[in-house]
């Protein structure tokens, strides 16, 4: 079959698509993949035809106003301004995905890309498969992923609830977007007010969900077109340490990584200062991912390196813990690894990532950024490198999750769509 894979996002939303895609292709499918302009390298290098739209991802994250949002933390209020920002991205993405899905037999979406993929799907008269790497699908066993942390009482009503208000919610703040997108650019009529969700081109179609059984086994509520298929990992290309890096690593004990990949702050100078007294009082060493308000190499004690950026499946399991912020792609790093993680959430699903992993007993008890302090972090590192059993545990779900195999697993759900009967 012919598929376009519709990805928008930060390179941690589009990475675990580029996955799925080279999956599907290795299957025999033909892939394409509408996406970020700043992208075009990372598509190549996964093998994948790409198909363009006009827009600087970079450019929005680190915006003065998404700083702020982001720093803030309040989920309603990053929503808002995601809203502002995606009335734009859906005319450009709307331009380029009619020219990226004509010809198409099937696309791909997940949560980012879903509302533009239902309208090109409907004007293209194709078939929509969804694609996730959070729980998206209504269900009664856990709250959604998206909801924000409040003294809901327990129970599988309340539970069911919580996913229907936050698809209305992010359906409520991309409805004009969506409006835009398909009046100005695709000749539609308007969506209808509840939104998208039960659109025909989605009606008895898979939905595949990349994060791994041993992680979110399915709800049993969830019915058999959902497919928990294991991670979708890119496969990594030769890739040479620069030597500085190797040099660090064999004069010490293993480091840990410190990184918040695209969450931007206000005061990242503030934030360097904590965590290198953080660092300071264990004693650890440390592999640092750049950004940290212009800081050098030789700004560091000689018990930190610093990167600009580097494959995470290369670095991590040889890290004796990992910091991150809790995206849903370094999370799945982390524990493919097998090495405890410790996870300073800022909004979104990443509170939910940093329960999970404290409740999978893989990593202490997350820490939201906004209660992030020198102290705070520096007892959470010793922890998270000097506890046996986090290690173990860690190590554990590790072995499970290499063994699985993600994209394969979604491949062969799609190659069912095309075989008779």
């Amino acid at each position: 079959m012919k598929i376009t894979l519709i990805a928008p996002g930060s390179r941690g939303d589009v990475q675990p698509y580029l996955a799925l895609g080279s999956g599907l292709q290795r299957a025999g499918h033909t892939v394409k993949v509408l996406t970020h302009q700043n992208f075009a390298a990372l598509v190549a290098a996964a093998g994948l035809e790409f198909h363009p739209a006009e827009s600087d991802v970079r450019g929005i994250v680190e915006s003065e106003r998404m700083r702020d949002r982001i720093e803030n933390g309040n989920f309603l209020l990053l929503l808002s301004q995601m809203a502002k920002e995606a009335e734009r991205e859906a005319l450009q993405f709307a331009r380029a995905g009619l020219e990226a899905c004509r010809g198409a037999d099937l696309l791909l979406a997940g949560m980012g890309g879903l509302f533009i993929a239902i309208a090109l799907a409907e004007k293209l008269d194709l078939p929509l498969v969804q694609a996730y790497v959070v729980p998206f699908t209504p269900t009664a066993a856990f709250p959604s992923v998206l909801a924000p942390s409040l003294p809901l009482p327990p129970g599988k009503a309340v539970n069911r609830l919580t996913h229907t208000l936050t698809r209305q919610l992010m359906w409520q703040g991309f409805r004009q977007a969506d409006r835009l997108a398909r009046e100005e650019v695709l000749g539609l009529g308007p969506t209808p007010a509840a939104g998208p969700y039960r659109s025909a081109c989605m009606r008895d179609m898979p939905v595949l969900y990349g994060f791994s059984p041993a992680v979110i086994p399915a709800p049993p509520d969830w019915d058999s077109q959902v497919h928990v298929t294991g991670y979708w990992f890119l496969d990594r290309v030769d890739w040479t340490p620069p030597e500085s890096l190797t040099a660090f690593l064999e004069t010490g004990p293993a480091p840990v990584y410190i990184g918040f990949g695209s969450m931007s702050n206000r005061d990242p100078g503030r934030t360097t200062a904590l965590i290198l007294e953080a660092l300071r009082q264990t004693g650890q060493r440390a592999v640092l991912l750049s950004g940290w308000g212009g800081l050098r190499q030789s700004d560091l004690p000689d018990t930190v390196c610093m990167l600009d950026s580097v494959p995470h499946d290369w670095l991590f399991p040889r890290m004796a813990a990992v910091v991150h912020h809790g995206g849903a792609s370094t999370t799945a790093a982390g524990l493919r690894a097998g090495v405890p993680s410790l996870i300073v959430p800022f909004f979104g699903d990443q509170p939910y990532w940093g329960r999970k992993v404290a409740e999978l007993g893989v990593g202490p008890q997350a820490i939201p950024r906004r209660q992030l302090s020198a102290a705070r972090l520096a007892r959470e590192l010793v922890r998270a490198v000097e506890d046996r059993q986090l290690r173990a545990n860690a190590d554990a779900l590790g072995k499970r999750i290499r063994a699985e195999a993600g994209s394969a697993a979604a491949a062969e759900v799609i190659g069912q769509l095309s075989r008779p009967g």
